[in-house]
């Protein structure tokens, strides 16, 4: 089994690398193949793969926290890379969080977890594109086709946001099987699969660099793409479900690694005249520290849930929109008090205020979140 411990210091030398060159990568549109590498090299990639097998999942109490702040160590240095990166754990939670099920599944699921994982052991990363035009960010609502064909099955449809594409070796989707009524998981083999229609993948738009702005976040075309389909057909609202708390927890985890960094280098940038800050200024540096303390509480609540709770779903989602809205307000106020130079492309902190809003619209987005939200805290009947 890997150390969680080892990997973080190994991830925190790799971001402190990425901070020396901040400037220079707040100016690009697109990842580069070399910060995976030494990702790898790093141990991240067994956040994906058992411990059994040596990597760093347990389960999900005593996974979740170690697991996000690797990510949330990592987003301090660089937070498009960082997002992309959390898809990695985030997707093979899906296997990882539930480590078997019932039969006639049990068999077929169990090897296809060993398979997925061992991809991930041997190099492969992980990635997601769900998210499709007109579905208001709802994956029960896929228009995308699946339909068995020669060889096996077969995607159509048009997806958005494929967060590192060309980076990642497997993509997770969903997709509506033919004759069913509801969606299903499935994955597409990236590697080497060129995006010019020829081979079922095509792209459509890459991504325009806004918020986020190099996680490769690209709109792509199926038609007829091969893909797999998880080995619990059926269960996709299952699956989901045991995985969300941990994926909430990652993807919070890399907005309050920014907030982590902003705050530290504003402060840094304050100190010397501090006592020639405005009233305002003043009051606004005030109002961010303590926003950036209760993200913490909020961040630490939620891996409170997951470590203590048997369905913790409702505080994860509590946690990640509380954060969401908290992040947002303290790179707001920090950039009033640093004032138009924010502006500049060489100022991380305009950079930072657009990658933190982008927690807001991870999934779910801002109006099926508030729609759980307020559904879940009424008493069942």
């Amino acid at each position: 089994m890997a150390s969680a411990t080892r990997v973080l210091e190994s991830v925190r030398e790799v971001a402190a690398s990425f901070t020396a060159q901040r400037r220079e990568r707040q100016q690009r549109r697109e990842l580069d193949p070399a910060d995976f590498a030494a990702l790898a090299a790093a141990g991240f990639l067994l956040t994906g793969v058992p411990a059994e097998r040596g990597g760093l999942w347990v389960d999900l109490p005593q996974s979740t926290r170690p697991i996000s702040e690797v990510l949330r160590a990592l987003s301090r240095g660089d937070p498009s890379v960082a997002l992309v990166s959390s898809m990695h754990p985030a997707v093979l939670s899906f296997w990882l969080a539930t480590a078997s099920v019932p039969a006639p599944n049990s068999t077929d699921w169990i090897a296809q977890r060993n398979e997925v994982t061992s991809s991930a052991q041997a190099g492969a990363w992980w990635g997601t594109i769900t998210s499709e035009p007109g579905s208001g960010g709802d994956i029960a609502n896929s228009k995308t086709s699946a339909r068995m064909g020669e060889g096996g099955w077969r995607l159509s449809g048009r997806k958005h946001f494929g967060s590192g594409s060309g980076i990642t070796s497997y993509m997770i989707t969903i997709a509506l099987p033919e004759g069913e009524q509801a969606p299903d998981w499935f994955f597409i083999d990236m590697r080497n699969r060129p995006w010019d229609g020829s081979a079922g993948v095509r792209l459509l738009a890459p991504w325009d660099g806004h918020g986020m702005q190099s996680t490769q976040s690209h709109a792509m075309a199926f038609d007829d793409a091969p893909a797999s389909r998880i080995a619990w057909p059926g269960h996709w609202k299952a699956l989901t479900d045991a995985a969300a708390p941990f994926i909430g927890c990652a993807f919070t985890a890399v907005i309050l690694g920014i907030v982590d960094e902003a705050i530290e280098c504003a402060r840094r940038d304050l100190v010397a005249k501090k006592d020639s800050l405005r009233a305002y200024e003043r009051v606004e540096w005030t109002r961010a520290e303590m926003e950036a303390w209760l993200a913490v509480q909020a961040y630490e609540g939620m891996l409170r849930a997951v470590e203590t709770e048997s369905t913790p779903l409702l505080a994860i989602l509590r946690g990640k929109t509380a954060v969401a809205e908290l992040a947002e307000s303290v790179l707001r106020r920090i950039c009033r008090i640093m004032g138009g130079g924010t502006f500049a492309r060489h100022n991380p902190y305009g950079f930072w205020f657009e990658d933190v809003r982008a927690l807001g619209f991870l999934r779910p987005p801002w109006g099926l979140a508030f729609d759980a939200l307020y559904e879940g805290g009424w008493p069942k009947s």
